[in-house]
């Protein structure tokens, strides 16, 4: 009996000492230590990232606080660099460029100087950027709690708080047995981070984050609303292009109005020369533009005037690469737009040289939140992926689309006048492959992409000697180039009607734009939830082409 009364008792023992084990281990990791212990506390937007950042961050004697350039890129500002020919750090947002010189502590923000407290701090070959002094750049709300953590706010998001019913402890987490990480007094404010029925996550003053019971909190209150930039367009966005050159004036167009169309971009201004260190523009809004900008407005249309590079590779080369030029640019772009009060930029740089890629992306970059600072919007023009390195290659369509409001695909020429070999100008298949492009490999959001359709085709000659030539031939005139006899047959692949003929020992071809295959290619744009399409250019179309593009872009 006895020997059986101590087996009981030492497995009594034993399961004692397996259950005291077992409550260690769940219990103890709800007391561990923290490891970012005798750090700064770095809190942005309810979200601890002290143990992720790359370099810890400091504060200085005048309360400065500084965060590594890494970091700045991690959380604020992807595209955040060092223009190393002027010694100075870039940095940008929404609606701000800001520019944080290291020979001083000064920061010119869009066009206006401000000094600062603290500049930018050089040290183990690793940039410090005053964070503290950037609040209207990021829009954040900065606090330093006692020098021991920093929270930030972004000014456009939600935050709500509550008071505390009693004095609360607040936990590490939910589990029944907790450490407690801060105490809150009674009527005390905390921010909710997030809540369920038991429990709800809050920020203390202090700036700590733990959970509280949801049934001690009081008096929830939204101190500020989300803040959403509101589309200049409604649904779906239907352009078209008004092209003219410098040496005429702009079309009157007072009296007409063309149905569907919610945006025009008019071909108002372009690059001319590069004087030394001044850029000459070609303003065709000078030459009848305030006729056809009032036109505009009193039908109804936003204008997104076009600003053409007038394919000079080398003077936008010299251009890009110059921070001191891109901005002079980019203040004369601001002030034409301000001064016709325009709706939007339309950017048609082309024929750039591949290793200009990355300067033309900070030009877009540093050019939108200047515009968007007033509303206006930035679209960029560009061609299909893999193609040549001046034509295609040029753009990194990811970061222009990040940085730009749209994307303009111009999704045409793609047998162009360069090309030996009869071919379309803008097969169905064609277009859906680069769509497809755009989202897959370049990773650009639907929302971001307008197709750009061509209301022209090409007539194809091949002589007896195989020899192969275009010339365009615009959709309005179509019909008249085509002898009667003629059979236009339906191609299922480019989704076009095809016709081939021989007079004279010349074999003729032609792939046709007109209302099917424009609304073969509209559907695309519904099809993969595109922003919207753009043409071009006016006065090349059948009229019945704005009721097709009317209907198929209504949401």
């Amino acid at each position: 009996m006895k020997k059986v009364k101590k087996v009981w008792k030492k497995i009594f023992i034993v399961v004692l000492l397996l259950l005291l084990v077992a409550g260690i281990l769940i219990v103890a990791p709800n007391f561990k230590k923290d490891p970012n212990e005798g750090k700064i506390g770095f809190i942005i937007n309810n979200r601890n990232v002290t143990g992720n950042l790359k370099k810890d961050i400091f504060i200085d004697e005048d309360g400065v606080v500084y965060a590594s350039q890494e970091d700045i890129e991690n959380y604020f500002d992807g595209q955040i660099y060092y223009d190393k020919e002027n010694n100075q750090i870039i940095t940008t947002s929404d609606t701000k460029v800001a520019v944080l010189s290291l020979e001083d502590k000064t920061m010119k923000l869009n066009n206006s100087t401000v000094k600062l407290l603290g500049g930018v701090v050089k040290k183990d070959n690793t940039f410090y950027i005053p964070i503290s002094e950037l609040g209207k750049v990021y829009n954040i709300e900065i606090n330093n709690i006692n020098d021991k953590v920093v929270t930030i706010d972004s000014l456009d998001r939600e935050m709500i708080k509550a008071d505390t019913t009693k004095k609360v402890k607040v936990k590490y987490n939910t589990k029944l047995i907790s450490k407690t990480v801060d105490k809150v007094d009674a009527a005390e404010k905390v921010v909710i981070v997030s809540e369920n029925e038991d429990w709800t996550k809050v920020r203390t003053a202090n700036g700590v984050l733990g959970y509280v019971k949801t049934n001690t909190l009081t008096n929830k209150t939204k101190v500020r609303e989300k803040m959403e930039r509101k589309a200049q367009v409604e649904g779906k966005i239907n352009l078209v292009w008004d092209y003219y050159s410098e040496y005429v004036n702009a079309p009157d167009r007072t009296g007409t109005s063309i149905t569907g169309i919610n945006v025009v971009a008019p071909s108002f201004f372009s690059l001319k020369n590069l004087n030394g260190n001044t850029i000459e523009i070609n303003n065709n809004a000078q030459k009848g533009g305030e006729n056809y900008i009032n036109w505009a407005k009193e039908n109804g249309y936003k204008i997104w005037a076009m600003f053409s590079n007038n394919s000079m590779k080398e003077v936008t080369s010299k251009i890009l690469n110059s921070y001191e030029l891109r901005e002079k640019l980019i203040e004369q772009i601001v002030d034409l737009a301000i001064e016709y009060k325009l709706d939007g930029i339309n950017v048609d740089f082309e024929n750039m040289n591949l290793e200009d890629k990355k300067v033309f992306s900070r030009f877009i970059i540093e050019l939108a939140p200047r515009l968007r600072e007033y509303n206006i919007v930035t679209s960029v023009d560009v061609t299909a992926p893999d193609g040549s390195e001046n034509w295609s290659l040029c753009y990194d369509r990811n970061v222009l689309a990040k940085e730009a409001d749209y994307l303009i695909f111009m999704a045409y020429d793609q047998y162009g006048i360069s090309s030996t070999t009869p071919g379309t100008t803008a097969g169905c298949d064609w277009v859906e492959v680069n769509i497809k492009k755009f989202l897959g490999q370049e990773v650009v959001e639907k929302e971001k992409i307008i197709l750009g359709m061509p209301l022209y085709t090409r007539l194809w000659k091949t002589d007896a000697s195989g020899k192969s030539t275009s010339a365009i031939v615009n959709m309005n005139q179509i019909n008249e180039k085509i002898p009667e006899d003629v059979q236009r047959v339906w191609d299922e692949n480019t989704k076009q009607y095809y016709v081939e003929y021989t007079l004279d020992d010349i074999t003729y071809k032609m792939w046709l734009e007109e209302e099917k295959s424009i609304t073969e290619k509209l559907k695309l744009i519904n099809q993969y939830e595109l922003a919207g399409g753009a043409f071009w250019e006016k006065d090349r179309e059948n009229d019945t082409i704005w009721t097709i593009a009317q209907e198929m872009l209504r949401e």
